[in-house]
């Protein structure tokens, strides 16, 4: 009996060691680059009564705590992005998507998919309501839950849904930005409160930017980062449209060192692609933000 006990002890040991072994897995010495675009991080200000952080008490994450936890990876079965449009698109909408796939493409420095829209009548009548006169809502967790997470595309990594129409999550709320299943990898979004009432060649700029901060900031979450009080960065949480505009389109150092060990591209490469991306679609402040970057790097 006492060899039993002792063989059990010695097994337990054994695994605890083992286990430990993994969990402290060692972190990786920072590269260059990182401590080079720290220079250009800015501090977040004071939030104002309304903004996320008045209201939640975030702390944050860590590059130690992202590199320990449990996310998603890169593997060549699992290495696409699949945008998934959702009802009926007009010219200026079809653009914006394609832009947000030519995005996210560069962002994740992974490949990125347009999928064939669908129809807002995949929606039953139990999941959809009239907020008021003509302003249509569908239930943001109806088309997570029966519509997207049902999908199973070709070595998908993430699926993020985008809706014209405006989303709601339940009875009591007037309306949510969207909503997203982290653990699947699948999230919807909705384009309505993005483009102040009607989206027109005038406001088109700032309503891609909004459109490339909520859809990179979403898939970021699907990766395993958590909302950056670091700096002011993508990946800061929002409370309104106000917000989100206040916010960078930029990763900044902490985050980017996350991303970076996840999908381990190159660092360089991905914000030239980026640099290159904002200044042919004439997005003037992602362009400097990012040249800042650049400039620190040479």
């Amino acid at each position: 009996m006492r060899k039993i006990a002792i063989l059990i002890f010695i097994l337990f040991c054994a695994c605890t060691k083992e286990k430990t072994k993994e969990t402290l897995k060692e972190i990786p010495k920072q590269a260059p680059y990182f401590k080079q675009i720290k220079s250009n991080d800015v501090k977040l200000p004071k939030p104002e009564i309304w903004d996320w952080l008045s209201s939640h008490n975030e702390k944050g994450q860590t590059f130690e705590q992202y590199f320990r936890s449990k996310h998603i990876v890169p593997t060549k079965d699992s290495n696409i992005i699949y945008i998934r449009p959702i009802g009926n698109f007009n010219t200026l909408q079809n653009r914006q998507i394609e832009l947000l796939q030519e995005y996210l493409e560069i962002y994740f420095q992974l490949k990125t998919k347009t999928l064939k829209p669908i129809s807002n009548n995949i929606v039953p009548a139990s999941a959809r309501r009239m907020l008021y006169e003509n302003h249509e809502q569908l239930l943001a967790g109806y088309l997570l839950d029966s519509v997207l997470k049902k999908e199973k595309q070709l070595n998908r990594i993430a699926l993020m849904g985008l809706t014209e129409l405006d989303l709601y999550p339940k009875p009591e709320w007037n309306y949510v930005f969207g909503l997203a299943s982290y653990r699947d990898k699948v999230g919807v979004s909705s384009i309505y409160r993005l483009q102040d009432g009607e989206l027109t060649s005038e406001n088109f700029n700032t309503c891609l930017s909004r459109l490339l901060k909520i859809s990179s900031h979403e898939i970021g979450h699907m990766f395993g980062l958590h909302h950056c009080i670091n700096a002011n960065c993508v990946m800061n949480g929002t409370n309104s449209m106000d917000e989100t505009d206040r916010h960078s389109i930029r990763l900044c150092s902490v985050c980017q060192q996350k991303l970076n060990s996840c999908i381990k591209y190159d660092n360089k490469k991905r914000l030239t692609d980026l640099e290159k991306f904002f200044d042919r679609n004439n997005l003037a402040d992602a362009y400097k933000v990012t040249n800042k970057d650049i400039q620190v790097i040479q």
